[in-house]
């Protein structure tokens, strides 16, 4: 049995306004589905967001999300 390798944090994390600028770069290659009609929820009941332990290095670095 080999042990997983640890994932390095990024030297330099991006903002959050390059990653939703990434996003909108690539929005266009996005397929959108065919529009349904979903359950508004309030933020008060948006809690226990949890992050796999492999992708917790991309959000730790941000200040946006890390505190």
């Amino acid at each position: 049995m080999t042990t997983p390798l640890p994932i390095a944090p990024l030297d330099d994390p991006e903002s959050l306004a390059e990653l939703i600028g990434d996003c909108r770069k690539m929005a266009e290659h996005w397929e959108v589905p065919a529009e349904r009609e979903s359950a508004r929820v309030g933020p008060a009941s948006l809690h226990g967001i949890t992050v796999p332990a492999a992708s917790s290095h991309i959000v730790e670095g941000m200040a946006d999300f890390a505190d």
